[in-house]
């Protein structure tokens, strides 16, 4: 008995240890095929690892966040009731670490107000929110070496008026939102000094009208005033980048939104500050990944939410579909890694939330290192020299090139398995089951 015991045992760490080694000559096989092509597979493979990606904190809560009760509003919605969901600080930050533990590379932890923290008894509005109230986030950040990105919320709230909040024609409605920004600004120098990190802080708001409005530009004019009024504090430009995030309609706003693509970038230009586009805010046949060299041509630094739109801004777990894929390629082409914040932002209920945040960044993390595969400078000097032909194949053949493997080493180096999906549901069980 105990010789048969011994005997399986051998032969389960043989098979392990054959394994790897196969393992470790596919990626030697990979790392040679890149080669030829002109590819450092090893550089591509310590440059993604050092790339950070802001995750966002409300896929694990179905953007609930501690300082309401209001339900989600502002034209947004989280759909299905998959059991689990975060419901405190502590909840919320176990889900996190999980996650962190679950995909490879450099993460920020990415906030929005509504997720400040009120010690017992306590409670501050949006327009009273101070650093205080997000300590715990400081301290749990600095423990796991994260930086923090912040955004105000505009959104489910009751001083959210008919649909309305920086745009409102209620000055009372559009002050305590302008003190909100204000506040977000504070906030935001807070985390930058405490991770010594830059924070990204972005302003996007819901503002819109279900019908046809009579007035187009009154609520654009008064935009622009209350964000006039609120980058009208002193804050380190070195630490904070304030950027502003547009959007083509919402649920109850599908016949204006007031701060479009158009007048987003017309701000943001005059203003200096930084512009954010999410690829689920454009119409459907609108391409961010075409959009953002434009951007690059005249900002120095552009912010990217990425999510998976289907048919409309709905907010779908990034996968790596083509437009993700697309985007990497030309950050990366454009040799723009250092000037791209990347962030998440999706918010999937019907689905193990876990394994949506994990599913997402991991897609993320996959469509970089794609990109970084690719024989960037051939490929321009084909297109440079007119060699269409050459250029259609070179691009066709990577299709095929063994990123797989490459990948399965970038998992390696991080201490990360690649199934993912035994922990998740194992923790669903002890867990997510029992909240």
């Amino acid at each position: 008995m105990l010789l048969d015991k011994r005997i399986q045992k051998k032969r389960i760490v043989s098979k392990s240890y054959y394994k790897e080694v196969r393992k470790m000559s596919r990626w030697n096989e990979a790392k040679e095929m890149y080669g030829k092509i002109g590819v450092d597979a090893e550089k591509a493979i310590e440059i993604v690892r050092q790339v950070p990606i802001s995750m966002h904190c409300w896929q694990g809560d179905d953007v609930g966040g501690f300082d309401s009760k209001e339900a989600l509003s502002g034209g947004i919605q989280t759909t299905g009731n998959y059991p689990g969901k975060a419901r405190t600080p502590e909840e919320l930050m176990a889900d996190i670490d999980l996650v962190c533990s679950l995909t490879p590379g450099k993460k920020k932890l990415n906030l929005h107000a509504s997720y400040a923290i009120f010690e017992e008894g306590e409670f501050a509005d949006r327009d009273a929110l101070a650093p205080k109230h997000y300590a715990k986030w400081v301290a749990f950040a600095k423990e796991r070496g994260m930086g923090i990105d912040f955004n105000p919320t505009f959104f489910s709230h009751p001083m959210v008026k008919d649909n309305l909040t920086l745009s409102s024609p209620d000055e009372t409605v559009r002050k305590f939102w302008v003190e909100h920004g204000k506040r977000c600004l504070e906030i935001s120098e807070y985390f930058a000094n405490e991770t010594g990190v830059p924070c990204v802080m972005n302003i996007w708001i819901p503002d819109g009208y279900k019908d046809i409005p009579a007035d187009r530009l009154g609520p654009r004019a008064r935009f622009k005033q209350s964000l006039d009024e609120i980058l009208s504090i002193p804050y380190d430009k070195s630490k904070v980048f304030v950027c502003l995030e547009s959007k083509v309609f919402g649920i109850g706003v599908e016949s204006y939104t007031v701060g479009s693509a158009e007048f987003a970038l017309n701000y943001v230009t005059q203003k200096g500050i930084m512009p954010l586009m999410d690829n689920g805010h454009y119409h459907p046949t609108e391409l961010v990944s075409d959009k953002l060299s434009s951007l690059l041509v005249f900002h120095p630094h552009v912010a990217l939410h990425i999510t998976r739109g289907v048919r409309w801004d709905s907010d779908h777990v990034v996968l790596l579909d083509d437009e993700t894929k697309e985007i990497a390629k030309d950050i990366v082409r454009n040799d723009a890694l250092s000037r791209v914040f990347i962030a998440t932002d999706y918010f999937d209920a019907s689905i193990n939330r876990i394994s949506a945040w994990v599913t997402g960044l991991r897609s993320v993390q996959k469509a970089l290192l794609l990109a970084l595969l690719e024989p960037t400078a051939h490929m321009k000097q084909l297109q440079d020299e007119s060699r269409f032909t050459e250029l259609m194949v070179a691009m066709e053949d990577q299709k095929t090139m063994p990123f797989g493997d490459v990948w399965q080493e970038y998992l390696r180096r991080e201490g990360v398995e690649e199934d993912y999906i035994t922990k998740v549901l194992a923790y669903e069980e002890s867990v997510l089951k029992n909240r």
